[in-house]
């Protein structure tokens, strides 16, 4: 089953990993030491995100480290890019519409 970055950041517990890891570099039983969940939770966790490519694991001797890739997060900023757009240009359009409506009211009429 191919994953992708959007099954990653959907977990909040994964989002928290990332946030841990993105400054820099920490070995896996540190990272598991700050959730209340058991290591083999962390572990599935990390495992994810490792598939998806945020997190890559390096040995060091007899220590695991976490190391965060955060240009895979290009493709959630990309996606969510379009949506701004869109919803910038209603409510430009939103705003037009009301400057118009004021401008109606300001502006003496004729009346029915």
């Amino acid at each position: 089953m191919r994953r992708d970055v959007f099954q990653a950041i959907a977990d909040p517990t994964r989002r928290e990993i990332i946030n841990m890891i993105a400054h820099h570099p920490l070995n896996v039983n540190a990272v598991a030491e700050n959730f209340e969940v058991s290591r083999t939770a962390i572990y599935k966790h990390i495992k994810m995100l490792t598939e998806c490519g945020l997190v890559v694991i390096t040995q060091f001797g007899r220590e695991r480290y976490c190391e965060a890739r955060l240009e895979r997060l290009t493709e959630v900023s990309d996606w969510v890019e379009q949506y701004r757009r869109i919803w910038s240009e209603r409510f430009e359009n939103l705003e037009n519409y009301l400057d118009e409506l004021e401008t109606k009211k300001k502006r003496p009429g004729k009346r029915k």
